[in-house]
């Protein structure tokens, strides 16, 4: 029954998502009247120069929370960056595992492995969240391997279809920036996303500027659930476009812990530490709920978001070029 409830709630995210992308398509056509000769780059600094950037993060923000609440389970086992570039990492030696070796696929020692070489992660920190994964049915032995170390293991369906679904919510970011279809392309042939995620996480992992994200994005990033609540914070006001340096947002910490499954605690120790360092303040009069974004986390955001989105656009190209 769960598996059968979450590919009703794929349909009805696509759905959604095909009505919002086109509102926002026909919103960012109506300030361009031009037509470009051919798409705009998708480098961090052509990114971070391209005026619609910041309203189509706010709607990518928007589509990754929807996510959030169809896998919550999921949503808040990798919404911290540690356990995502774990995750992005196990998918991608999923995704290359040769059928005829046993010992290929996501296993303790090639995970360990590919955290050992990129510092993403210890070994202690590895293999507990493995153990999770599997405690989950997240992840699930495969068969193979000769020994505990070396015996595959492989997604469930629950998890093969969110990640799946987070790829496609990324295409149509990008798809909202340049008018493109990687959204439909993926649909079409879902070998592009195979391809393409294991690209895309390689290189991600070997990139300092993703791994070490700037102050701002790492006070939330590299704690529990904190990822996903720097996405609704950005995704709350009407723009990122700051005055005075500040933008302002209505915010209630209880509810902002409710809907993401932490204490009440743990949401008001980490908006008390983007206080302290600056990043985030309440506003004046000690209005309830009334609180302020810096403009340097959202440029912080900004640069570190462009830096994944660069790395996905090269590696859906890679995947979507016919072959030589």
């Amino acid at each position: 029954m769960l598996v059968a409830s979450e590919h009703g709630l794929v349909e009805a995210f696509g759905a959604r998502r095909d009505r919002e992308h086109a509102q926002q398509m026909q919103r960012l056509a109506g300030t361009e009247k031009a037509e470009r000769k051919t798409p705009p780059p998708f480098t961090v600094d052509a990114l971070l120069q391209n005026p619609q950037f910041l309203e189509v993060l706010q709607a990518g923000a928007r589509t990754l929370i929807s996510i959030n609440d169809l896998f919550p389970r999921i949503a808040r086992l990798v919404a911290a960056h540690q356990k995502w570039m774990l995750t992005q990492a196990a998918y991608a030696l999923h995704l290359e595992r040769e059928r005829d070796n046993a010992d290929s696929g996501i296993t303790a020692a090639r995970l360990l492995k590919v955290m050992r070489e990129t510092g993403a992660a210890s070994r202690n920190t590895t293999t507990a969240f493995l153990a999770e994964l599997l405690a989950y049915k997240l992840l699930r032995p495969a068969n193979g391997g000769r020994t505990k170390r070396t015996r595959p293991l492989e997604p469930t369906e629950i998890s093969e279809n969110a990640m799946r679904l987070w790829f496609k919510t990324q295409m149509s970011t990008l798809d909202l920036l340049d008018g493109g279809s990687r959204v439909r392309c993926v649909e079409t042939d879902p070998t592009i996303f195979e391809r393409a995620q294991p690209r895309a996480a390689i290189r991600l992992l070997s990139d300092a500027r993703w791994t070490q994200p700037p102050e701002g994005v790492a006070i939330f990033v590299w704690s529990e659930s904190g990822g996903v609540i720097l996405d609704d914070l950005m995704a709350r006001p009407t723009n990122l476009v700051a005055t005075n340096g500040k933008v302002w947002i209505e915010v209630n910490p209880a509810r902002l812990a409710e809907r993401y499954l932490i204490s009440n605690t743990h949401i008001r120790r980490l908006i008390a530490r983007a206080e302290a360092a600056g990043f985030i303040g309440k506003g004046d009069g000690g209005a309830r709920g009334r609180y302020w974004l810096s403009s340097r986390l959202v440029e912080e955001y900004a640069s570190w978001e462009a830096v994944k989105f660069e790395a996905l656009a090269e590696a859906f190209d890679q995947s979507a070029a016919p072959p030589p």
